[in-house]
């Protein structure tokens, strides 16, 4: 059986319950998930013992990208993570009125890069209120079940 890692940072509550519907489909696709607050999650366990790693981060900041503050630290971290060919996924939730829309996922995409991961869909937006498309998150999250 196909084991993930989804790990997120969650102020308000929707990255987290983002983080939950993903869980949720992949466990029905089959995988066994262990889902993990960024606070309670060690870089070394990204890749380390799963066919893949789900990140997921907000974006906050009007004038330049910021995540939010219990995420920063975790990806000044994973900057030196062993994630080269490991698969993985990526998610935020964001507000398009804000100049840099889900920026934090447009760091963590280019990170990803940089370490030679391998991202293994195009990384899911939401903008606004997750509760808004629930469709959208779950079509998303067995196009990545299927590529564990």
């Amino acid at each position: 059986m196909a084991r993930a890692l989804v790990v997120y940072g969650s102020t308000t509550g929707n990255t987290e319950m983002v983080a939950g519907k993903i869980s949720e489909v992949l466990g029905e696709k089959g995988v066994e998930v262990t889902v993990k607050n960024v606070f309670d999650t060690k870089v070394a366990e990204l890749g380390n013992g799963y066919d893949l790693t789900v990140l997921g981060a907000s974006t906050w900041g009007m004038e330049e990208i910021e995540f939010q503050e219990d995420f920063e630290p975790f990806f000044e971290e994973m900057k030196s993570a062993e994630l080269s060919t490991k698969k993985v996924a990526l998610f935020g939730c964001g507000d398009s009125s804000y100049e840099y829309f889900c920026g934090a996922v447009d760091e963590l995409e280019s990170l990803m890069e940089k370490l030679e991961a391998k991202v293994v869909n195009e990384p899911l937006r939401i903008d606004g209120d997750p509760e808004d498309v629930h469709s959208e998150i779950e079509e998303w999250a067995e196009e990545v079940a299927s590529a564990v």
